[in-house]
């Protein structure tokens, strides 16, 4: 490491399943020398021949390789390639969002394909790089959010719940008028949000997957400044622990309606001199 690489820590924690059960993180981080990758793999509702993290240790392993190879290449193109090497069925195959900061020593670029949002900080304060698509997705009444909302908790018809929420989004996955997110199509990574900065302009990236912006999205418990302060104070662990402190006092969902009780959880922080 030199004085003028950039200093990356880390936090990762894995939430549970939609049955309540403990199990291993769908979150990746995967840290190189010239880039940071972070995805999150959707949790499968239904059996499927591949897992969620068989997904994103495959992904994250191709998009390695590549980023690797051509540290200049076009981040969609890169991830379109990863896609394609999986060679999947559309439809038929896990997903998961992803993240990705690459750096040369004059800029940094940045692409976000689903709700993994990047966060620059710049003396003009943070700039979000954030794919809304799915949160922007119409949500109809009488899901589990809104028996959440009446108290019922996280029961086994909250499952039946997830999963009819879950076949209508799946409509809606990598079609225009949806949302975009890494599957089995190579055309999604072309929807992918981009960024570029001057490196000289940026102090400090921040990479956070849903389990972790909830605090500042859905909770409201921190704002993104917060969030980097409470990171740099005493590391990025400190983040996680207060989403789950939050999360453990509405125990049933109630004040902040979400599809499982935990979700898991991965931040990472990069810091350049």
């Amino acid at each position: 490491m030199t004085a003028t690489d950039p200093k990356i820590d880390t936090a990762e924690s894995a939430g549970v399943g939609i049955d309540g059960a403990s199990r291993p993180s769908e979150d990746r981080i995967v840290v190189l020398d010239n880039a940071v990758i972070l995805l999150d793999g959707a949790t499968a509702l239904d059996e499927r021949e591949r897992t969620a993290s068989w997904y994103v240790d495959h992904l994250s392993a191709e998009l390695a390789t590549h980023l690797s190879a051509n540290p200049e290449a076009d981040l969609r193109e890169t991830l379109a390639k990863s896609i394609a090497a999986l060679a999947l069925t559309p439809g038929k195959s896990p997903s998961s969002t992803v993240a990705i900061t690459r750096w040369t020593t004059e800029n940094i670029d940045a692409l976000v394909l689903a709700d993994s949002p990047i966060v620059a900080f710049t003396p003009a304060g943070p700039d979000v790089l954030f794919d809304d698509r799915i949160a922007a997705l119409p949500r109809r009444p009488g899901g589990y959010r809104a028996r959440l909302a009446d108290g019922t908790g996280f029961d086994p018809d909250h499952v039946a719940a997830l999963r009819a929420a879950g076949a209508r989004t799946g409509r809606l996955r990598n079609v225009p008028g949806g949302f975009w997110v890494a599957e089995a199509d190579p055309a999604a990574a072309h929807q992918a949000r981009t960024r570029q900065w001057p490196r000289s302009n940026v102090h400090t990236i921040l990479m956070a997957t849903d389990g972790v912006s909830c605090a500042v999205d859905d909770y409201q418990i921190l704002t993104w400044q917060q969030t980097l302060e409470l990171a740099r104070a005493d590391g990025p662990h400190t983040v996680l622990d207060q989403v789950r402190k939050a999360e453990n006092d509405d125990p049933a969902g109630q004040r902040w309606p979400r599809a499982k009780k935990h979700d898991d959880q991965a931040l990472a922080m990069i810091r350049f001199p």
